[in-house]
């Protein structure tokens, strides 16, 4: 799955959320809107709820984003003492080589 795909999936659900939505409306005795602030709803529960969800939303979020870039191409890059390293295992240079290239490396 692509990034591309991935913001692609997160973006329209964002906009289905925000389209599905209660459309205003009348509530008890012409009060146009939610009652949750009101005494009829949910109140301070109900923002709560709306806080942790939300919060718990962009935590996922942000550790998916890490997720995705921890596995990209630049964690498979070697570094150069690893590829000396490779070529003395290998046999491709000798031990002394290996010190000089490694001591040149490390100044």
């Amino acid at each position: 799955m692509t990034k591309l795909s991935v913001y692609t999936a997160l973006l329209s659900t964002l906009a289905a959320n925000a389209a599905l939505a209660d459309a205003p409306g009348t509530y008890g005795d012409g009060y146009y809107g939610h009652p949750m602030m009101w005494g009829d709803g949910y109140g301070f529960f109900g923002i709560g709820m709306m806080v942790i969800f939300w919060g718990v939303l962009i935590v996922l979020a942000i550790l998916a984003v890490r997720w995705l870039m921890e596995r990209g191409p630049s964690r498979s890059q070697s570094t150069a003492l690893d590829v000396l390293k490779e070529r003395l295992a290998k046999g491709e240079i000798d031990p002394e080589e290996y010190q000089a290239r490694r001591k040149a490396l490390e100044e």
